[in-house]
């Protein structure tokens, strides 16, 4: 697979990411451990080295399978986890990056992966509570003692990010960011771009709703996220399925599928960004790995942009409660 830079710390990663979350987390019940292991696995063999997971997934559980999968070959492959939720009794509870917190989480996660540093350690949400500052210092620290190696944020804000930046250099910034959220255009991306900070999309296909395989029919599981997802009621489904026609003429033009073309337009917005879908299915680990040869030409970026930048879409992207836990 081809790779690519993020940030200008020499971070080298495969063009495309493999978001474990779905494994163990978000989309209903967790997939069986073996079956876990072997797509890890056949992502690895496959091309991928860039590996996405956080101590939240699971609980824990995530990091534990990722840690078991990647042993074999975990000189080869860049991991990136997160800190910064608090966790109780196996379940979420609210935030907490103070610098003790953050230390005890690289402690833990150090061991589960089965790593001797953390490639790439997040700050998960931002927590109004802790200074930015604290949070960068503590991971610098880290840093300086080999436990870390770079420092990331996820959902961070504008002034959050350039803060940060000023106290240890931030490698990537992991964010929402498809034909279905474009907001990162605005002021995230040329941030990025002036600080030399990469990117790394999360739910680079809309959740699944840019495959073509989601409508207004659509039953999700018991335990799937989506349930809770504004954006995914029935009625937005139905309001939004517009994205998703489009997709599928281009698609049929070039003899691709939808989530092809969804990732090939990421890819070719900017040299550093990594998107990281995630699946549960070998099929689909198969079809985004066809992405990165998929060619858009100017021309058809400039109408896929145009088409879409006329769409309006219904319905927020999370329910008010983790809403406000974005953009800060």
């Amino acid at each position: 697979m081809q790779t690519r830079t993020l940030g200008n710390n020499g971070l080298e990663v495969s063009a495309l990411g493999l978001g474990c979350m779905g494994l163990s987390f978000g989309y209903g019940a967790a997939v069986d451990k073996k079956d876990g292991i072997a797509l890890i696995r056949a992502a690895y063999r496959k091309g991928f080295n860039f590996f996405d997971t956080a101590e939240v997934y699971g609980p824990f559980d995530n990091e534990e399978l990722l840690g078991e999968a990647l042993a074999p070959f975990k000189n080869e492959v860049v991991i990136a986890t997160k800190f910064g939720f608090k966790i109780e009794d196996g379940k979420q509870v609210g935030l907490d990056s103070r610098p003790e917190t953050i230390r005890k989480v690289a402690e833990a996660s150090l061991r589960r992966l089965k790593i001797d540093a953390i490639d790439l350690f997040y700050q998960h949400r931002v927590d109004d509570t802790v200074p930015i500052e604290e949070v960068a210092g503590a991971v610098k620290d880290l840093i300086q003692q080999g436990k870390v190696k770079h420092f990331g944020l996820s959902e961070a804000g504008v002034n959050t990010i350039r803060r940060a930046h000023a106290v240890q250099p931030v490698a990537a910034l992991q964010s929402e960011y498809s034909l279905f959220w474009r907001e990162p255009e605005k002021e995230i991306m040329p941030t990025l771009e002036e600080l030399g900070i990469g990117f790394v999309p999360f739910s680079p296909l809309g959740k699944g709703f840019l495959t073509g395989k989601i409508n207004e029919r659509t039953q999700f599981s018991e335990g799937d996220f989506r349930n809770v997802v504004p954006r995914f009621s029935k009625e937005n489904r139905k309001a939004n399925i517009l994205v998703v026609e489009l997709l599928s003429y281009l698609a049929e033009l070039k003899n691709v599928t939808p989530a092809q073309i969804a990732l090939a337009w990421l890819l070719a917005q900017k040299p550093w960004i990594v998107p990281i879908p995630g699946t549960t299915k070998a099929h689909r680990l198969n079809e985004n790995i066809g992405s990165v040869d998929v060619e858009l030409s100017g021309d058809e970026l400039q109408r896929i942009n145009e088409v879409v930048s006329a769409m309006q879409f219904k319905g927020e992207r999370y329910p008010e409660h983790l809403q406000k836990l974005v953009g800060r």
